[in-house]
Parts: structure tokens; C-alpha cells; sequence
């Protein structure tokens, strides 16, 4: 049964990500409108209350706030550009994983077409979606996101950074970039243990729980970040930080595997030691990287 606390949304896109929000609008009694570039991908969602459309242009009549979960940022204006006078007076949400930039070039797009634009990242895999643990970061249009925001909460917690239409994609990549470098770690230590008989499964745990334990350290490595005073009472300096990635680094060729994962932060603190800050906090890496 459709809920009139909600309007009518379209889902442009019907990739893993697409389907998920898909079903969690029907869910929640959203009135739904789909439509995927490549067609037969709807058919689980119609029988489930989504409305299909054969065009783009038919979709984005169907509802109020037209959502893009594209593939990339081509592909939003190869599917939005042919549309966008139909566009005009509606309210558009990407969630396309768009670059800062590309989001704020969709946001130039959108007003020069009248069309209200609101940007947004997925912190949550497609599984998650609607779910608890699931986490929504919007920027761009306060009003879309005031407007919509018991809708778009059916999706996860709803989150707003600001006007900025980047912001959200930033604060997304950021994320994003942490996670990456987390795993390529656990990936590399699989590898190292591996080598010894060790299988992944019964390393994961541990890893897991040694994850958890130091990310306690990152509000201590953001306060010392933020007063950008890296050689005052200084935790591990970069001296030390070296040999240690030195040690790492060798192990991994001892066991006759590869070190990628590592090698970004390992050549990123040589580099700070050759250029003379082996003193120096751990946390200055930030500041060769904004230098960089």
C-alpha cells in the first residue's frame, strides 16, 4: 500500500545498488517508477509494486524526486542531458558515485536546466540498505533533503553536510579511501600469514579485533593533526615509523610476497625522513600529503 507521507520517486539505474533502494522505497509504501538503460532487469521489482517505464523520459514524469544510481558520472549526462527540459521544475537526487567535483558540476548542470539538485553518498553495501548500520550523506539542496527526508530515511540514517552539493561525495571519498587502504592491509597481512599455513579465515578475526582496538587512536592522531604542532610530546615519530615499515616491508620479502598495499604511507614517510622531519610525529603525513 503506498504511503501518502511519501511522494512518488523514481529510480533511475538497476544495478545491485538500484534494486536495493528500489525495495526499500517499496517497502516503506513509497510509489516507485523504474527504469535501467538495458531492459528485463525489473521484473522481481514491478512484481513487487514498482511501476516500469520503457523510456527515461516516461520515468522522470512518474515522479517527484528522480533518483540516479547510475554507473558513473558519463553516464548520469548521457541518460539526463537528452531529458533535461522534461527535467526542469523536478527535484533530482544523484547517488552515482560522482567524484566532489563532478558533483558539484551535476549541481552547475541542474540549476542551469531549473532543475533542484541534491547530491549524496552510500556508506553501505546493497545488502544493507534499509537497514540498520546503513548511513546516507547528502549535500547540495536543503529543501530536497527537508522535503524527502522520511523518504529518504527508509534507506538508511539521513545525513546533511550542506549546500555544497560536493560535500557529501567528499566526505563519501574520504570514507571510501580509508576503507580501501584497511582492506589492501588486511589483504597484504592475509598474504603474510599465508605463507606460513595460515588460512584467511582464521586470520580475519584477529585482524578484525586488532582493527577495532587501534582506531582508538584516531581522535588522539586527529587532535594532534589539528593543532598542526607535530613535534611537541610525540607519540612515535617518523624515525621510528620507518624502521618499522622498513621491517614490514622485508618481511613481506622474506616470504616472498608483494608489498603494494604498504608501499604508499611506507614511501610517503621516507620521503618526510629524507627531507629531514624523522622527528617529527607520525601525524605530519597529513601535511606532506596537502603538500604533495
Amino acid at each position: 500500500m503506498t504511503n501518502t507521507q511519501h511522494s512518488p520517486v523514481t529510480v533511475l539505474g538497476l544495478g545491485a545498488m538500484g534494486k536495493a533502494l528500489v525495495q526499500a522505497f517499496l517497502k516503506g509504501g513509497v510509489a516507485t517508477t523504474v527504469w535501467n538503460r538495458t531492459p528485463g532487469k525489473d521484473g522481481e521489482l514491478v512484481a513487487a509494486g514498482a511501476v516500469s517505464a520503457a523510456t527515461v523520459g516516461d520515468a522522470v514524469r512518474g515522479g517527484e524526486l528522480v533518483v540516479a544510481v547510475l554507473l558513473d558520472h558519463a553516464s548520469v549526462h548521457e541518460t539526463l542531458d537528452p531529458i533535461a527540459a522534461e527535467l526542469k521544475g523536478k527535484q533530482l537526487l544523484n547517488l552515482t558515485s560522482t567524484s566532489p567535483e563532478q558533483s558539484r558540476e551535476l549541481a552547475r548542470w541542474a540549476a542551469g536546466h531549473g532543475i533542484e539538485f541534491l547530491d549524496g553518498g552510500i556508506m553501505a553495501v546493497p545488502s544493507m540498505i534499509g537497514a540498520e548500520g546503513s548511513s546516507m550523506l547528502y549535500s547540495g539542496s536543503r529543501a530536497i533533503f527537508d522535503t524527502h527526508r522520511p523518504t529518504l530515511e527508509l534507506l538508511g540514517s539521513a545525513e546533511f553536510f550542506g549546500a555544497d552539493a560536493g560535500l557529501a561525495a567528499l566526505t563519501d571519498f574520504a570514507l571510501l579511501t580509508a576503507m580501501y587502504s584497511m582492506f589492501g592491509g588486511f589483504f597484504q597481512g592475509t598474504a603474510l600469514v599465508g605463507s606460513a599455513g595460515v588460512t584467511a579465515s582464521e586470520f580475519a578475526p584477529r585482524a578484525a579485533a586488532y582493527m577495532v582496538a587501534m582506531s582508538q587512536m584516531l581522535p588522539l592522531y586527529a587532535r594532534v593533526i589539528d593543532s598542526g604542532d607535530y613535534t611537541g610530546e610525540v607519540f612515535q615519530d617518523l624515525v621510528f615509523t620507518k624502521s618499522g615499515l622498513d621491517a614490514l616491508r622485508q618481511a613481506a620479502a622474506d616470504a616472498g610476497i608483494s608489498s603494494e598495499p604498504l608501499s604508499g604511507i611506507a614511501s610517503l614517510v621516507d620521503r618526510q625522513v629524507a627531507e629531514g622531519h624523522g622527528a617529527a610525529a607520525f601525524e605530519r603525513s597529513v601535511a606532506a600529503l596537502r603538500k604533495s
